[in-house]
């Protein structure tokens, strides 16, 4: 698992969405005691192979030794093994709050944006409002710990769920308190509410009250919806779910514009993360076209983006820094999404080629400037 670490040639540079990888036993230790007995663990099955379990029961979807695949960046053999175990497969400052500092100062990086692995991965299984929201509380509660002493230079963002839109609201209120800069949901919720409906209202009230953005995060989906538009063969599954996932980000951003969330809360700070940043250019100038088209009372989709939303893409893009000055360079930020391996370890060679498209003020923004103006940094 061993890769160079390269190091970075611009200062002022800020990770916006980094990730770690959660002690195995996290929700254990951390979840209020009437909930422990259903917390989010580790299994092995009668094969040997390591399986996530979700309120007792065994995932459908994160099992069969996937789990040990989430830290193997940089490995050559990307299949599932038995003996590859979640816990002895971390790379460096995964899992570590002094090795991620340490990693920060290899790469030139001034601080990262944290997000979660294996909370990436339950929700899409979990239907119970109370349990989802025990186990967002304990991981907020632990990466909190797990940045407290970083000097600023790690940055725990809260996991909410739109299972409980009162409840999580109620939760950022705490987590913020306890040094979160900001908050996160998931792509999907299982009310089949889109995102920007007057029902999550307040929810978006809350950051606003708390000055935090508020940000949709890709993780694993349900499926069923997928398939009643189309069956995924086996083989390019993996293809099809990156698509999906990608699409439903779209659709949970339009609604923001459609429903009017974004005039309804004119200081709302939105971002859109993992997905790419490329295709924005194209998708504001369709909606823009269509308000017009449709003679539509209401203003420019381009505006409205401009003035309250902003999006991570990938080092990796190619046609993304030809866009970014055309949509607005205020939005725009980057993201290492390390250490998940579908994300090489190659960033520091292609976020320089991406750099280097930018001008002097633009790049800036983007590496670093727009970051911290948007979390309060």
């Amino acid at each position: 698992m061993a890769y160079e670490i390269k190091r970075f040639p611009y200062a002022g540079t800020i990770d916006a969405d980094g990730h770690v990888l959660e002690p195995p036993d996290l929700w254990e230790n951390y979840l209020e005691a009437k909930y422990r007995d259903r917390a989010l663990r580790i299994r092995v099955d009668d094969d040997g192979f390591e399986y996530l379990e979700i309120n007792g029961q065994p995932s459908a979807r994160s099992n069969k030794g996937s789990l040990g695949m989430l830290g193997a960046m940089g490995e050559d053999d990307m299949r599932p093994r038995a003996e590859r175990r979640y816990a002895d497969n971390m790379p460096f400052g995964s899992n570590d709050m002094r090795e991620r500092i340490d990693l920060l100062d290899q790469e030139n990086l001034d601080c990262s944006l944290l997000y979660p692995t294996l909370g990436l991965l339950w929700e899409c299984e979990l239907t119970d409002a109370e349990l989802s929201l025990a186990y967002v509380r304990a991981y907020n509660r632990w990466i909190a710990d797990f940045c407290r002493d970083s000097g600023g230079r790690l940055v725990p963002i809260a996991q909410l769920t739109l299972l409980d839109v009162e409840g999580s609201a109620a939760e950022l209120e705490r987590a913020v308190k306890d040094g979160c800069k900001g908050a996160w949901v998931n792509p999907f919720n299982h009310h089949r509410i889109i995102h920007g409906d007057e029902r999550h209202d307040a929810l978006f009230a809350k950051c606003v009250e708390l000055d935090v953005p508020l940000t949709i995060h890709p993780t694993f989906v349900p499926h069923p919806p997928a398939q009643e538009i189309f069956d995924w063969p086996k083989r390019g599954a993996a293809w099809g779910e990156m698509i999906w996932l990608r699409s439903i980000s779209q659709q949970a951003l339009i609604s923001f514009f459609s429903l009017g969330t974004l005039e309804r809360f004119p200081e709302l700070r939105l971002g859109i993360l993992e997905v790419g940043s490329g295709w924005v250019g194209a998708f504001l100038d369709r909606l823009d076209a269509f308000t017009a088209s449709m003679k539509a009372r209401r203003g420019s989709v381009t505006e409205q983006f401009r003035r309250q939303c902003f999006i991570s893409g990938d080092p990796d893009e190619t046609a993304a820094p030809f866009v970014i000055d055309h949509v607005g360079a205020e939005c725009f930020m980057w993201a290492t999404d390390y250490p998940h391996p579908d994300h090489p370890h190659t960033w520091v060679d292609d976020l320089t080629r991406y750099a280097e498209k930018l001008s002097p003020q633009t790049r800036a923004l983007v590496l670093g400037e727009n970051v911290k103006r948007i979390y309060r940094l």
